[in-house]
């Protein structure tokens, strides 16, 4: 049993992304950009900023860990098959005639599974990033997961200046302030393999790829066939959360949120101090009162 694991973590380790995994990850990633809300009319109007989008959306986890490490971002598209075979399959996805190829590939089986090809190549590109920090700074344990999670959700990472390329600013949607299922898996896998390739983690490289692909790929497999969004990792979240971050503080008035129907409550309005007496004293009740205990 050992020996057969062993086998397949090697078989998975040694194989190959190009064509076919790669494929899979332009024709999905692709599939996202057109389904973002105006990015249909913007492939009509503007072609270029279309495919430029699309070229981020493939190529993003590339050229933000070439910026984190002081390289050229235009080294992504030195690689000239991988932009060529994204190229075509951005044209096919956004221009066939009677969207042939974006129906078949919505089709739910074949959607799936392309899918979990594009999860394969999350490993690679996670522990791609990895190793390439590790070359340049080998104790430099913060910068192997930068790089890590840089290079696996770039795509995600730098998505506000992707939506300003098709004219649109959403600044609400940046992933640091709410993280989606990918990028969180994604941090989590750089996170893990930092930590194997400085040694504190005690497990084969390519052991750990085959337990980290199984995992992304079971998951991503069982939230399409759910149609959950949920992320696994919410119950823990939630916990951790709870625990450390949302504690008593004396400024939680002033930090508190709107009420629940999404205003703020207005102020209480405090009513006019009345007399010692309980009656105005300008009023004709309190002038006979005072005329008759004069008298």
């Amino acid at each position: 049993m050992m020996d057969s694991l062993d086998e397949l973590s090697h078989g998975l380790a040694n194989l190959s992304m190009f064509p076919y995994f790669d494929m899979a990850h332009y024709v999905v990633s692709v599939m996202a950009l057109r389904e973002q809300p105006g990015a249909l009319e913007v492939s009509r109007v503007s072609p270029l900023a279309c495919w430029f989008s699309s070229m981020l959306y493939c190529f993003g986890g590339a050229v933000l860990s070439g910026i984190m490490l002081a390289e050229p971002p235009v080294a992504p598209l030195s690689n000239g098959s991988g932009v060529l075979l994204a190229s075509i399959l951005w044209y096919l996805v956004f221009y066939c005639p009677l969207d042939l190829v974006y129906g078949w590939a919505a089709l739910p089986p074949l959607r799936l599974v392309l899918s979990g090809m594009k999860e394969v190549t999350r490993t690679w590109k996670v522990l791609g990033g990895v190793t390439q920090a590790r070359g340049k700074y080998k104790d430099g344990l913060l910068v192997m997961i930068a790089i890590g999670w840089a290079r696996g959700a770039g795509g995600g990472l730098i998505s506000n200046f992707e939506q300003l390329v098709r004219g649109v600013w959403k600044p609400e949607t940046n992933e640091l302030l709410k993280m989606s299922y990918p990028t969180k898996v994604t941090l989590i896998g750089a996170v893990v393999f930092a930590l194997q390739q400085t040694h504190y983690l005690p497990v084969h490289t390519h052991h750990l790829m085959l337990i980290y692909t199984t995992f992304t790929v079971v998951n991503k497999t069982r939230m399409m066939l759910t149609g959950s969004a949920t992320s696994p990792f919410a119950p823990i979240e939630s916990v951790l959360h709870k625990t450390l971050f949302a504690g008593f503080s004396p400024y939680a008035a002033i930090t508190a949120g709107p009420t629940n129907n999404g205003a703020t409550s207005a102020p209480t309005k405090v009513p006019p101090e009345a007399p010692a007496n309980g009656s105005s004293s300008g009023s004709p009740q309190a002038k006979n009162t005072a005329a008759k205990k004069s008298e």
